[in-house]
């Protein structure tokens, strides 16, 4: 469905503006918890358009570097935006990932759309001071920007072999209803019928 079309017969668009988290890396693009996410809400008489404007790789450099057109093109009534794991996974200064997550929140909210913040953790092994810091991060942001935050995308399972790649990092087809299960949550409240 083209904006126009959406736009025509009414249809309120929902962002997802991620990483390959929610790119659904390793799987199929109908695997993904994005897809399932669509499948939801037109199961449940949510007049929502899903697009998912996420890339595997991206940091949130990237992520500021194209928000702006991607908010111009689809006009999202809300964001959910799920950066910062390839920031952290590469050591990056927390300080830079955190102006650059505020200044996308910024300009989802200058545009008029509600913003869900998806967080991430990391393992221990990049210091625990760094992983500490990352996870204060999020829940500072959320607190400053006042928006609502999913600390952990993959709360519950991350660490079980069964719902994982190989990788040990991106969830496999088992784990990916199971990310859509921590994201629903805090989603709910901001959609309209």
């Amino acid at each position: 469905m083209t904006c126009n079309a959406a736009a025509a017969t009414g249809a309120r668009t929902l962002l997802v503006f991620g990483d390959s988290l929610s790119a659904a890396y390793g799987l199929r693009a109908d695997q993904g918890w994005v897809t399932q996410l669509q499948q939801r809400l037109a199961t449940q008489g949510y007049g929502y358009r899903v697009v998912n404007a996420s890339i595997t790789g991206e940091t949130t450099s990237g992520g500021r570097g194209r928000i702006e057109r991607a908010l111009a093109q689809h006009r999202p009534s809300i964001v959910l935006l799920e950066l910062g794991g390839n920031d952290a996974l590469r050591g990056l200064p927390v300080r830079e990932t955190t102006a650059n997550l505020e200044a996308m929140i910024d300009s989802a909210k200058r545009v008029g759309s509600k913003v869900l913040l998806l967080g991430i953790r990391i393992p221990p092994n990049y210091g625990v001071a760094y992983a500490q810091s990352i996870d204060a991060m999020f829940v500072a942001l959320a607190a400053k920007a006042k928006v609502p935050l999913v600390p952990f995308i993959l709360e519950g399972f991350a660490l079980d072999p069964r719902y994982m790649q190989a990788d040990g990092i991106h969830p496999n087809a088992a784990g990916q209803p199971k990310v859509l299960e921590n994201v629903w949550p805090s989603l709910s409240p901001l959609l309209e019928r």
